[in-house]
């Protein structure tokens, strides 16, 4: 049985929620997890979501960040902090189990320059979740973990290698750091797909006409372990809502399994 989950950086839920629901309704993900959704919990536009057949879960934050689940089926379960014991100020993560999979749907901090205290506390964060997930998670259950992930692992992942080398989304620390998480597991299911493409997610809006002359970055990410991953029929980013009117800066990245949960 196919099985379609999907991610999306939406630079703002409210104001792009024409893009997102017309994406839905022409592709409709069973699950859509969605980053950088800039609003409450009570104010997240739940309604048009629920008419097209979603259950909405949410972990928002005023004006900044937040994260939110879309599934068509009711999650067996959802989490919305580490629990860890740590600072969860921060709305950036939110996990569910669907269908019998995990989903881990996570923002995580760009991190604005390597100088920057930013910088520290997202390889914090990726220390954090790579702790998070080897407690919680025992690796027999499928689990996927998603979202604006804001590093590009190689230099075939950004528009001008040479041009960003040490910027923050390319820089060595950050890389590192995700590839810690990625051992313990994890596969990179675009790139096992489609190991030489040259493909983005992310077109910076303060580079002129950058989607246009795809001076990009591949930010955002689905990635499985063992469980999910060879359940996997195909991975792929659909760049038509870059293009549209008032579009995000990030485009939707899904994924397809043979899985009947």
């Amino acid at each position: 049985m196919s099985w379609k989950v999907a991610t999306f950086n939406v630079n703002g839920v409210r104001a792009r929620l024409p893009v997102v629901t017309a994406w839905l309704e022409s592709f409709s993900p069973d699950v859509l997890c969605l980053q950088e959704i800039k609003c409450r919990d009570e104010d997240f536009p739940a309604g048009p979501f629920r008419d097209m057949g979603y259950t909405v879960h949410v972990r928002g934050q005023k004006s900044f960040n937040g994260v939110a689940i879309l599934s068509r089926e009711a999650p067996e379960t959802v989490v919305r902090a580490f629990e860890d014991g740590g600072e969860d100020e921060e709305a950036r993560m939110i996990a569910a189990k669907v269908r019998g999979i995990w989903v881990v749907n996570t923002y995580v901090p760009q991190g604005r320059d390597p100088q920057d205290d930013a910088f520290r506390y997202k390889l914090d964060y990726f220390a954090r979740l790579k702790r998070w997930l080897a407690e919680r998670f025992d690796g027999k259950d499928p689990l996927i973990w998603l979202g604006d992930i804001n590093v590009a692992p190689s230099d075939a992942d950004v528009f001008d290698p040479r041009r960003l080398e040490g910027h923050v989304g390319c820089h060595p620390a950050e890389r590192r750091a995700l590839g810690e998480v990625v051992a313990d597991g994890l596969v990179d299911l675009f790139r096992k797909h489609h190991p030489d493409r040259k493909q983005f997610t992310f077109w910076d809006y303060r580079l002129p006409k950058s989607f246009q002359r795809d001076l990009g970055w591949r930010l955002d990410h689905i990635l499985a372990n063992e469980a999910a991953a060879k359940a996997s029929l195909d991975c792929d980013v659909d760049t038509g809502p870059r293009g549209l009117p008032k579009p995000s800066d990030h485009t939707p990245v899904w994924a397809e399994l043979d899985w009947d949960g």
